[in-house]
């Protein structure tokens, strides 16, 4: 494993170079379209520096459901444009993070006297196909009922009419915000995580920021020509801020796989909400809901309410199954950044994204999908070329790798590696790992995806602190941490 990149020690350092001079561009947001600006600019050559005031893909960017789609319900919306916008990138993600872009099939299947008839689904993934160039993932088609059968054997049978299969990807999200961030530093950009913009002032032709760094408890002023607002759920927390966002919160459950095995990411319908159950390693995962939220930020949970409609939904597909509350093995809720247009319920919420800008260089980005987040990136930095002023180089992110495959093998992919002492390291050398939930959660994904949490997080702890120097009191206070923010709350994985 490469051991360039930044120690806890570093950090400071980090923080210490925004500083040294103007930036041509300061983000603020470290999830996943804040990391694709920094990697646009940076390869084109500008200084780039960002921050997150938490640890980078701390919200969203780390608990979505994991798919690079252009989202075959979207269809059903007449939302062509940002149908065939998504299918053409997730390819491209597929060239630049082969590693993080693996062919997954879904099979959805049709029952009479439901929103979903099967000859309307026919024709939709033959469109589906068709948007993607040609050049999707795999090739649609039809299968009766004997053959879904043979597929999913425990599937709810009356009044059922077959099926269509098509394909899109499956991803790990926090994955593809680290590795992008990889890209962005190595081409020059400055990332620091644990730092907040909490005031900017516009002087001449710079925005003057003060920043806190949470870690050391300092603050540094920084002159920054332009500065985008990647900030997802709160973008609109700004005073200089044009965008205003409608919080839509989703969760997801985790169950072993043998509870529920399937080979292929199935469909499940509740009228015309859409929830998919997909195969992850030894794990398989069910969401995801979309209710409007209004709750902190900081805390987003899922609570039983949610938990019991997903249960609900699950058996109603696969009756002989009964998986209850029990058999939950852990839970994880976000928040989707949708634009607010004043529309129904959030999944009549258009996923498109919006970039507002104005004549003082500051610029707002909100909504869009995971998926599109390279192109959002690519229009972004665009604007802000436009505003500085400044020729650079042509955007080459849909054409250069994020990663060397020696960079990620063994650390970076979309079932979790072995624990291992050497993964952990690699995080705190090279993946800004400053506390014990960010390697954890985010890093590995070992939260959500070992059996014996507490175990594996106590020794990561110890190989933790062997890297960046920590003492016993400091190695427990980390366990404390760890365990405060991810086993509170009725529905927080040790729970189930």
């Amino acid at each position: 494993m490469s051991q360039v990149g930044i120690r806890e020690s570093g950090h400071g350092l980090a923080v210490a170079t925004l500083s040294q001079s103007p930036l041509d561009l300061l983000i603020v947001g470290g999830g996943i379209v804040g990391s694709g600006i920094a990697r646009d600019a940076a390869l084109r050559g500008l200084r780039v520096g960002l921050v997150e005031r938490r640890d980078f893909a701390w919200g969203t960017s780390s608990r979505s459901t994991r798919l690079l789609h252009g989202g075959i319900r979207y269809l059903a919306q007449a939302h062509l444009g940002l149908v065939r916008q998504a299918s053409l990138e997730k390819a491209v993600v597929g060239r630049i993070a082969p590693h993080l872009a693996a062919p997954l099939p879904f099979l959805f299947p049709t029952y009479r006297g439901t929103a979903w008839p099967k000859w309307k689904l026919r024709v939709g993934v033959r469109l589906y196909d068709l948007l993607c160039n040609g050049r999707n993932f795999g090739a649609s088609s039809a299968l009766s009922m004997a053959q879904l059968h043979e597929r999913v054997p425990g599937l709810r049978r009356d009044h059922g009419t077959g099926a269509v299969r098509y394909y899109d990807g499956a991803t790990d999200d926090a994955r593809l915000v680290l590795d992008t961030l990889r890209s962005a530093a190595r081409h020059g950009a400055t990332l620091c995580n644990y730092v907040s913009l909490d005031d900017a002032v516009r002087d001449g032709d710079c925005w003057r920021c003060r920043l806190t760094d949470h870690e050391r408890q300092g603050q540094h002023e920084v002159a920054a020509r332009c500065i985008v607002n990647a900030t997802g759920p709160w973008a609109d927390r700004f005073t200089q801020s044009r965008v205003r966002i409608r919080a839509s919160k989703g969760i997801h459950l985790v169950l072993d796989g043998d509870r529920l095995p399937l080979e292929e990411a199935l469909m499940m319908t509740e009228g015309r909400r859409v929830i998919v159950a997909v195969p992850w390693g030894e794990r398989l995962y069910v969401g995801t809901t979309d209710t409007d939220y209004d709750g902190s930020l900081d805390d987003v949970q899922s609570d039983e309410q949610d938990v019991k409609y997903l249960l609900d939904l699950v058996n109603h597909y696969f009756p002989q199954a009964a998986i209850g509350r029990s058999d939950v093995h852990c839970t994880w809720a976000g928040v989707r950044p949708l634009i607010a247009d004043g529309r129904g319920t959030p999944s009549d919420v258009s996923r498109n994204h919006e970039i507002i800008d104005g004549p003082d260089g500051w610029i707002d980005v909100a909504g869009g999908k995971l998926t599109t987040y390279r192109l959002i990136a690519q229009q972004s930095v665009d604007r802000v070329l436009r505003h500085l002023g400044t020729s650079a180089r042509a955007c080459r992110t849909a054409e250069e790798p994020l990663l060397d495959d020696s960079e990620t093998q063994g650390v970076s992919g979309i079932v979790p590696p072995p624990v291992s002492a050497d993964v952990a390291h690699h995080a705190c050398a090279n993946e800004w790992a400053l506390h014990l939930d960010d390697v954890m959660v985010r890093r590995t994904r070992w939260h959500y995806y070992v059996k014996d949490r507490a175990a594996v997080a106590r020794q990561v702890a110890s190989w933790m602190a062997d890297r960046l120097g920590w003492d016993d009191a400091r190695r427990e206070q980390e366990i404390e941490r760890y365990d405060a923010q991810h086993r509170a709350g009725p529905c927080r994985p040790d729970s189930a």
